[in-house]
C-alpha cells in the first residue's frame, strides 16, 4: 500500500486554499457588491478552511473503499471527496460570509454560488494531485 504522508496532504492544504481564496473573493465581491467584503470573506476562511480540509484529507485517507485493501483512487472517489468536502466548505462560507456581512442572505447566496465554482475547481485540483507523487513514499505507473 502506497504510504502517502502528511506533507502531502499539508501541500494540497495549501494549494487548494489558495484557489478556493481567489474565488471565494471573487463571488463575495460580485454578490455583495463591496471587494472590501469579498476580501474579509476570503481571509477569514483562510485558516478555517486550512484546518477543515486537512481533517478531510486525513478522513478519506482512512477511508477503504476498495475489497482488496487497497486505497481506491479513482474518478468515483474524486467525485465523492468533492462531494463531501462541498458539504463542509460552504457551510463555513455561509456562516462566515454572514457573519463578516451581517446579511444572512448574502451568506446564503455567495455559498450557493460556490457550490457550483468550487465543486469543479475541487474536482481538478483533485485530478492533479492524483498525477503529481509529491509526498508519495512510492511512485505511481
Amino acid at each position: 500500500m502506497v504510504d502517502i504522508s502528511h506533507k502531502r496532504h499539508i501541500a494540497k492544504s495549501f494549494t487548494w486554499r489558495i484557489v478556493g481564496t481567489i474565488d471565494t473573493i471573487i463571488l463575495s465581491w460580485i454578490i455583495s457588491g463591496d471587494p472590501f467584503v469579498g476580501l474579509k470573506i476570503g481571509m477569514a476562511e483562510v485558516v478555517t478552511k486550512m484546518i477543515f480540509y486537512y481533517f478531510h484529507e486525513r478522513a478519506w485517507f482512512k477511508i477503504n473503499l476498495s475489497k482488496d485493501g487497497k486505497i481506491l483512487e479513482s474518478r468515483k472517489r474524486h467525485i465523492a471527496k468533492t462531494f463531501t468536502w462541498r458539504i463542509v466548505g460552504t457551510m463555513d462560507t455561509m456562516i462566515i460570509a454572514w457573519i463578516i456581512s451581517g446579511n444572512p442572505l448574502t451568506g446564503l447566496k455567495i455559498g450557493f454560488a460556490e457550490v457550483v465554482t468550487k465543486m469543479l475547481l475541487y474536482y481538478f485540483h483533485e485530478r492533479i494531485w492524483y498525477k503529481i507523487n509529491f509526498g508519495l513514499s512510492e511512485r505511481k505507473k
